[in-house]
C-alpha cells in the first residue's frame, strides 16, 4: 500500500505547575522561584525551527498548549509566540487553537487576553467540584474558582471549552459522582472530558493509594450512570472519555486518535511525523526535565526513531479503538502503509469473542463494540507483535 501523510498538528509543551497533582503521570513540574517565560518561549521557537526540514510545505491543522499549566504564562507572551510560530509555518484558516488552563491561576480579564493572543478554545481543569475533593486531589483551586473561569470564558467569547471531570474519587459514592457531573453539565461546557481515576505508576497515588477509593463494581456503575446523563443533556460519546455537543469535539485529539502527524515541542514533548518519500512513521520525544531542555538549546532537531512495521497495527489501533465510532480499513491503509490483510488472525478473534464488530452498513468499517469498549485494553494487546523469545 502507498504511505500518505495525514494532517499535521502541533503540539507546544508548557512543564511547569504550582503544585505537582499526587495522581499525575504528565511531565508536569513543581514551579520553583520565577517562571523563565521569556527564555522557555524562545527556546519553544528554536525547538520548532529544528524540526521544519521534516515537514517541508505542510500547514498545520490544530495546536495544542499543554502541560503543566501554560495559563501561568502571560497572554501577550504567547501571542508573540504566535506572531513568530506563523512566520515560520502556515497556520490553517480557522484552526483550533487550545490552551489548557488551571482554574486556579486565572485572574479577571484574563481570557480576553489570550482571546486576542489566538485561542479559540479552553480546556479547563475542574476535576471535581467537591471542596474535600480537591484537597485529596491536590488541587491548588476551589469549586468557586472553577465557576468564575467559566464566567470569564463566557465574558471572552470563549464558548468553546472544554471541562475536565474524574469519578471514582477517595471516598465517592454515585450520588457525588452525579452531582459532580451534573454541576459540571450546568455551566454549559461544548465538550466534557470524563474519566476515571486511576492510579498510575511513578505518581505519588500510584505508590501510597489514597483510602475510599470505590471498587470496580462501583466505579462502573458510576460510569454507566453518567454515561447516561451525559448523553440525556446532549453530550455525546465520541471516544472513550469524551463526550461534545454536536460540531464540538476536540479535532486535535481526534487527528491523534485517527493516527495522524504531530510535531512536539517542548520540555518532554513527543512528536510523530510520517515520510511517504522513504515510508517510514517516525517518533521524535524532547528531555523531560525542563532545565535540561532550557540548557541544551536544541541547536538540533530530535532524533526520529523509525516505527518498525511490525509495531504499527498496535500503533495504529491504540488510538483508532478509542473511537465509538470505528475507522475505515482504508484509513489502517493510507496511515500505516500495510494491507488490511494482514489484520485478519487477530480481528477475527477478536470478532467471534464479541470485543469487535464490522459497522452495520459498511463493510469497510470496524468499531469496538460495547462489551469491547469496556475491555478496550485487552483489545488493543490482541494486536502486540509476536516477537522471537518472548
Amino acid at each position: 500500500m502507498v504511505l500518505t501523510a495525514p494532517p499535521l498538528a502541533l503540539y507546544l509543551h508548557f512543564p511547569w505547575c504550582v503544585r505537582k497533582c499526587p495522581y499525575c503521570d504528565f511531565n508536569s513540574h513543581t514551579l520553583q522561584g520565577e517562571l523563565p517565560q521569556e527564555t522557555y518561549l524562545a527556546a519553544l521557537l528554536i525547538d520548532l525551527d529544528t524540526q521544519l526540514p521534516r515537514v517541508g510545505s505542510r500547514s498545520v491543522v490544530s495546536v495544542f498548549l499543554g502541560g503543566g499549566t501554560p495559563s501561568l504564562f502571560e497572554p501577550d507572551a504567547l501571542g508573540r509566540l504566535f506572531e513568530k510560530v506563523r512566520a515560520s509555518i502556515t497556520i490553517a484558516p480557522g484552526a483550533e487553537i487550545t490552551l489548557e488552563a488551571n482554574p486556579g491561576t486565572i485572574e479577571r480579564g484574563r481570557f480576553t487576553d489570550y482571546r486576542a493572543a489566538g485561542i479559540t478554545r479552553v480546556s479547563l481543569g475542574a476535576q471535581s467540584f467537591a471542596p474535600g475533593q480537591l484537597e485529596i486531589l491536590g488541587r491548588i483551586h476551589s469549586a468557586q474558582d472553577t465557576h468564575a473561569a467559566v464566567a470569564e470564558l463566557r465574558a471572552a467569547g470563549l464558548d468553546n471549552f472544554n471541562l475536565d471531570l474524574m469519578y471514582a474519587l477517595p471516598g465517592q459514592d454515585l450520588a457525588g459522582a452525579l452531582s459532580d457531573l451534573r454541576t459540571a453539565i450546568a455551566l454549559q461546557p461544548a465538550h466534557i472530558s470524563h474519566y476515571q481515576l486511576t492510579m498510575e505508576p511513578g505518581t505519588v497515588f500510584g505508590g501510597r493509594p489514597p483510602a475510599g477509593l470505590p471498587d470496580d463494581e462501583l466505579s462502573f456503575a458510576m460510569q454507566q450512570a453518567c454515561q447516561a446523563e451525559l448523553a440525556q443533556a446532549g453530550y455525546a460519546q465520541y471516544e472513550i472519555s469524551a463526550y461534545a455537543r454536536a460540531g464540538s469535539q476536540c479535532a486535535h485529539n481526534l487527528n491523534y486518535w485517527r493516527f495522524g502527524d504531530y510535531l512536539g515541542v517542548g520540555a518532554g514533548a513527543h512528536g510523530k511525523l510520517t515520510q511517504p518519500e522513504t515510508g517510514a512513521i517516525a517518533r521524535t520525544v524532547r528531555e523531560r526535565e525542563p532545565r535540561r531542555y532550557l540548557t541544551r538549546g536544541h541547536t538540533d532537531a530530535p532524533a526520529a526513531v523509525p516505527v518498525a512495521n511490525v509495531d504499527l497495527p498496535f500503533e495504529f489501533m491504540m488510538n483508532a479503538l478509542r473511537l465509538v465510532e470505528g475507522f475505515e480499513e482504508d484509513l489502517f491503509e493510507t496511515r500505516t502503509g500495510l494491507t488490511w490483510s494482514e489484520l485478519s488472525a487477530p480481528l477475527k478473534s477478536l470478532a467471534e469473542r464479541g470485543l469487535l464488530e464490522s459497522i452495520p452498513g459498511n463493510a469497510s468499517g470496524w468499531r469496538p463494540t460495547e462489551l469491547g469498549r469496556h475491555f478496550l485494553n485487552d483489545v488493543i494487546a490482541a494486536f502486540l507483535p509476536t516477537r522471537p523469545g518472548v
